[in-house]
């Protein structure tokens, strides 16, 4: 046999025996009845062990395309092609075979560890549900009648909440736009896919920052798109790279989340953000800003302008939801923009959902009409400043000598470098033995060295003994 497996494929070993014996199988060089190789001549053949083997042959046996009899060995079925028996269907080439990426494994990892075991949870990028406005809600829905049709609504989103939406962008984050120029959608990152799928193609020269949340998420690795980084430092991205990446790479988009970083917690000085449209206006970059956490600053002296309530252009896409001031469950997230782009937006997720369930529309136009918002708001503020504090004080107090951090004026995570020669992933392992979870930086795009500590979904109560538990695990790796 000259075919061999190749062993620095991502696909294990015994998938890609099985894959192609399948093939010669499907292309008739193997007919039904035709003799296997033993499994040990097989794992002399092709240099694997004979576990291998016996597992590939397992597959295919699963798949109904070989039979094992007594004393001939293994054989292509009699029936492979299904003429007086069905055929299960073979499954895994299915998943391989999609062209939509899963997201990165660790990331599997960590939230199948989080939602199984009772872990003190650094690693969730969400609010805890005593953040939640959960007494809010239920009063809302007793003292309010649900009187909105049931069927399909507008594409664009419920009316009622657009409109809500109009004077709450301009109340609380100065940001002027209409009713026509906003699509509801399935929280933010349904918003950042639409754009993605909707104003890119194959190809395509796209810009973010480094570390980003945007380097995690697998749309941009399924569409083909070149993907270039903007290194973020405390003082927040240096707007001049993007001069130097446009006069390299042709970029088309860029995706910016200067308010309050995912994952640094760094803020893109107001001068900054300025220069910022000042050179995507002179290039024609369009500028796709995710604004997940401006409500939630820690200081009233902070400006926390987005840059959509400087653009004067529109050339600015703006991307945010209720996720990080509300509730994540509910899945309202909003993109604003000039009309022609939120209709083929509409249009695209129409197709995709026909359009955002009724209910939650109209209990999130209920609660930011209502002056339940405010009142929320300046709680959330306030829990999460004490839960950001008392993260600050038990690492300063417990990992002085092994990490350093930036001290977030909002949002909800911590970015912390790791003194020494630590390997992050072996620091995550050794963690989540211990009862504790966290994100190492590599996965949002930095050198290695880096962890995120997400101080929003944690309880408060559990914070210093989570960090007890992230100093045992580096002890550990020392020994």
């Amino acid at each position: 046999m000259e075919w061999r497996p190749d062993k620095q494929l991502d696909i294990p070993i015994y998938q890609q025996i099985a894959n192609y014996i399948q093939k010669r199988i499907a292309y008739g060089e193997y007919p039904p009845g035709t003799i296997l190789p033993s499994e040990r001549k097989l794992a002399k053949e092709l240099e694997v062990n004979r576990a291998t083997i016996v597992t590939a042959y397992d597959v295919l046996y699963s798949n109904g395309m070989i039979e094992r009899i007594k004393g001939s060995g293994t054989r292509v079925h009699s029936d492979v092609w299904g003429l007086t028996r069905s055929r299960v269907p073979n499954w895994d080439l299915y998943v391989e075979r999609g062209s939509f990426l899963p997201n990165l494994p660790l990331f599997q990892q960590i939230r199948d560890e989080v939602l199984e075991k009772n872990l003190i949870n650094f690693a969730s990028g969400e609010l805890a549900s005593d953040l939640m406005p959960t007494k809010m809600f239920k009063e809302i829905l007793s003292k309010n009648d649900f009187q909105q049709s049931l069927g399909y609504d507008h594409p664009q989103g419920n009316l009622e909440l657009r409109n809500s939406l109009v004077a709450h962008l301009k109340t609380h984050k100065h940001i002027d736009c209409s009713s026509q120029s906003i699509l509801i959608t399935s929280g933010a990152q349904q918003a950042l896919y639409l754009v993605a799928q909707c104003l890119l193609e194959k190809g395509d020269a796209i810009a973010y920052e480094d570390p980003s949340y945007a380097h995690s998420l697998p749309i941009f690795r399924t569409m083909g798109l070149k993907t270039f980084k903007l290194p973020v430092n405390e003082d927040g991205m240096n707007p001049e790279d993007i001069i130097k990446l446009h006069q390299k790479h042709n970029i088309k988009m860029l995706f910016l989340n200067p308010i309050f970083q995912n994952p640094t917690g760094t803020i893109l000085p107001i001068e900054k953000r300025k220069r910022v449209l000042e050179i995507t206006n002179e290039l024609g970059i369009p500028v796709v800003e995710d604004d997940p956490y401006s409500l939630i600053s820690f200081s009233e002296e902070i400006d926390t302008s987005s840059l959509k309530s400087i653009d004067e252009t529109g050339s600015v896409l703006y991307i945010s939801s209720f996720s990080k001031i509300a509730a994540s469950g509910l899945r309202i997230g909003w993109i604003i923009g000039p009309d022609k782009i939120i209709q083929r937006l509409a249009d695209a997720k129409q197709q995709i959902d026909f359009g955002h369930s009724i209910f939650p529309q109209w209990l999130a136009s209920e609660y930011i009409q209502s002056h339940y918002f405010d009142q929320n708001l300046k709680s959330l503020k306030a829990l999460l400043t004490e839960k950001r504090n008392i993260l600050i004080s038990s690492l300063k107090e417990e990992l002085t000598s092994e990490l350093s951090f930036h001290v977030p004026e909002g949002g909800i995570h911590i970015w912390c470098s790791l003194h020494g020669d630590v390997n992050e992933f072996h620091l995550l392992e050794e963690s989540l033995r211990n009862g504790v979870a966290f994100v190492p930086g590599s996965l949002f795009g930095s050198e290695k060295g880096y962890i995120r500590l997400t101080f929003g979904r944690v309880d408060s109560h559990l914070i210093s003994e989570g960090v007890q538990r992230l100093k045992r695990a580096f002890v550990k790796l020392k020994k």
